[in-house]
């Protein structure tokens, strides 16, 4: 059971033991690490925290380290990375690694963290500055494509903060409204019972569920589809998924934002790479040149310059994928959350290689599935909404 440790929290699982009352015991996050202090304790031993003091304590916890590593390591990895081609290689190699790592510990937590959407905002903003001042003077970039690269990171930070706004929180007073709508509408709800059960019973088909839950954690009815958010510590109406480079949940009030957001910073940076990529490799292809630009580490800014290429390239190909896994979660009708419900229970199928988890509970077909999506309210996005959330 120790691989457990290393994957994020599961929706609506219960509490951990980090998520006790008791602070003193709050270091121990599982529960054999719990077993063991409390052994401890019995045998009258001090805890192998390793830190004693409270306050101490409680600030390493709460220190958020996002805007020194953001804003102070990358370009100092970059440009260390440019030095060599076996040191970019190494460099390239282990950034994801030092990224996954304060991922999971991050969501071991279970806490909010700036670092990711530092680091992506930060990333954006050198990227383009690296284009402004070393890719522009060389002049084999033409105005007309200048502004569309400008004009596609506009858009990118807009859908981005247009994101922010908020996943769609689950109000607490919405169970109320929903119950007095349902009594108003049992009459002819019991009339036109045998006729659905009818259909159904021809057709195969049976509608899905439209029955609110209790969350464990609220304490509050919630609608379908609607999931707690460990991170945010709140409900979202149609939980897909706690993106940490947003720094927010993304449900049913933003979900067509994020996916807009994917759309064009993807294109974006493709557009951008290939433009870097032919002013440094002329006499290569697109394809080739990002694998093989022979005299690119000739000059300190031109190698600079590849080795952002390389690095853009890689987070272009990990939200590409998210952009992919998006789209079919949608075509299916079925949101990241579900998918993960439907692999723990063993109730979903594996299609397309495993890159969509098919719940068959909610699948109107492909063009119903994408207008149910296009087409959903986002009231409630205000709600538990605040300017500090656009951070």
């Amino acid at each position: 059971m120790k691989w457990e440790k290393l994957k994020p929290p599961e929706p609506d699982d219960p509490m951990c033991c980090c998520e006790c009352d008791i602070y003193q015991y709050r270091c121990c996050c599982d529960c054999e690490d719990l077993d063991e202090a409390f052994n401890r304790w019995l045998k009258e031993k001090p805890l192998s925290c390793g830190l004693q003091s409270p306050v101490l304590r409680t600030m390493i916890n709460h220190l958020e380290i996002s805007m020194i590593p953001a804003l102070l390591l990358l370009p100092l990895l970059l440009k260390a990375a440019a030095l060599h081609y076996l040191l970019g290689i190494t460099i390239l190699t282990a950034l994801p690694g030092l990224v996954l790592s304060y991922y999971y510990a991050t969501h071991r937590r279970k806490r909010r963290t700036l670092f990711f959407l530092t680091l992506a905002l930060y990333s954006l903003a050198y990227m383009y500055y690296l284009f402004i001042v070393e890719i522009l003077p060389r002049g084999d970039v033409s105005p007309l494509q200048t502004c569309a690269v400008t004009t596609g990171m506009i858009l990118t930070i807009v859908s981005l903060i247009y994101t922010k706004r908020g996943p769609g929180f689950v109000p607490a007073s919405r169970h109320e409204v929903n119950r007095q709508r349902m009594v108003a509408k049992d009459d002819s709800t019991r009339s036109d019972g045998f006729i659905q059960a009818t259909v159904a019973e021809q057709t195969g088909k049976h509608p899905p569920t439209t029955k609110w839950s209790l969350c464990p954690v609220c304490k509050i009815m919630r609608p379908p589809r609607a999931g707690h958010c460990r991170t945010c510590g709140s409900c979202v109406q149609r939980l897909d998924h706690h993106c940490i480079w947003i720094n927010s949940c993304v449900g049913q009030a933003n979900h067509r934002s994020f996916l807009q957001t994917l759309c064009v910073f993807v294109l974006t940076s493709v557009y951008g790479i290939g433009l870097v990529l032919r002013s440094l490799c002329p006499r290569q292809y697109r394809m080739t040149a990002l694998f093989y630009c022979p005299g690119v580490y000739s000059q300190p800014s031109t190698a600079l310059c590849f080795t952002c290429c390389w690095y853009s390239s890689i987070i272009t190909v990990g939200l590409l994928y998210l952009l992919v896994a998006q789209v079919l979660n949608i075509s299916f009708n079925v949101t990241g959350r579900e998918a993960q419900l439907a692999l723990r229970n063993k109730k979903g199928q594996s299609r397309l290689w495993g890159l969509v988890i098919d719940t068959g509970e909610y699948s109107r077909g492909f063009y119903q599935n994408w207008a149910e999506f296009l087409t959903m309210a986002d009231s409630s996005v205000t709600l538990h909404s605040s300017p500090t959330d656009l951070v």
